[in-house]
């Protein structure tokens, strides 16, 4: 089969977080609005081009406060760098469906290459004959590391905010 473009199904699709509070919880987010781009071939999925965008004025951790400090300069600074990027620079199979996702992430006017353990099924075709094909992708980075360092001491030691941001990302996509 040769590449062809895949088009995001966003109704079936997520950009999911967490991040320790307090060091003794996690609190979770989402957001809301994004949009990638995908060509591929499925049989030669480790030559796949792909782009993910991400809002970030659709930050939602189901506190307003909370998600305006987020967009503020202390955090992601949405008013100067409204987008957070990725952009693949390898894909590696490590059997069956799973894979090793390089790609190279900007948030807030900081890009550090990042790996993400994958999976990715399909394609198959859905019951109005659609093909389509989904990807997980899971990993851990360290939020200081892109410039969002803001934090508080907490009265019993420790610091409000974790540094290691665990992201969990869900895509589906149709051949366009």
């Amino acid at each position: 089969m040769a590449a062809t473009n895949w088009i995001l199904d966003k109704s079936h699709s997520g950009i999911t977080f967490s991040v320790r509070h307090m060091m003794i919880t996690n609190v979770r987010g989402s957001f809301n609005d994004f949009d990638a781009t995908v060509t591929a071939d499925v049989d030669n999925l480790t030559a796949l081009e792909a782009n993910l965008s991400i809002d970030v004025n659709s930050i939602n951790t189901k506190d307003e406060g909370r998600d305006g400090h987020l967009k503020s300069p202390d955090f992601f600074n949405a008013e100067q760098f409204p987008q957070i990027t990725f952009k693949k620079t390898a894909l590696e199979s490590k059997g069956g469906e799973e894979f090793s996702l390089t790609g190279d992430l900007s948030i807030a006017g900081v890009t550090k290459s990042i790996t993400l353990s994958t999976e990715i099924a399909g394609p198959a075709k859905d019951p109005w004959g659609n093909t389509k094909f989904g990807v997980v992708a899971d990993g851990v980075i360290n939020r200081s590391e892109f410039g969002l360092s803001w934090n508080a001491a907490l009265e019993t030691g420790g610091l409000l905010v974790g540094d290691a941001i665990k992201i969990h990302i869900e895509l589906e996509f149709a051949q366009g």
